[in-house]
């Protein structure tokens, strides 16, 4: 589901990436990518509040947020995942 959640997601179809994101979540509750993805979704929505809360949760899971980057071969995709974990973060883009 994770899987389907980034495809939607690197297609910044944000409504379907979240929906997938979140029943990931519900199948595995312990895997942090999953938040991972639904942050950063948030975040790209303007849905600054909801992210940060998701990242709140996500310490409660893991004390890292991500363990590599390098699952994302794709440069963009990359940047674009991690970009909306900065504005998760506070961090000017």
């Amino acid at each position: 589901m994770t899987g389907i959640g980034f495809a939607h997601f690197f297609e910044q179809r944000w409504e379907e990436a979240v929906a997938t994101f979140r029943a990931s979540m519900q199948l595995l509750p312990l895997y942090p990518l999953a938040r991972c993805g639904l942050t950063s979704c948030y975040s790209h929505m303007g849905r600054l509040d909801d992210a940060r809360t998701t990242v709140e949760r996500l310490g409660a899971v893991t004390p890292l947020v991500m363990r590599s980057i390098t699952l994302f071969r794709n440069p963009e995709h990359r940047e674009l995942f991690l970009s909306g974990l900065r504005l998760a973060a506070g961090e000017p883009e």
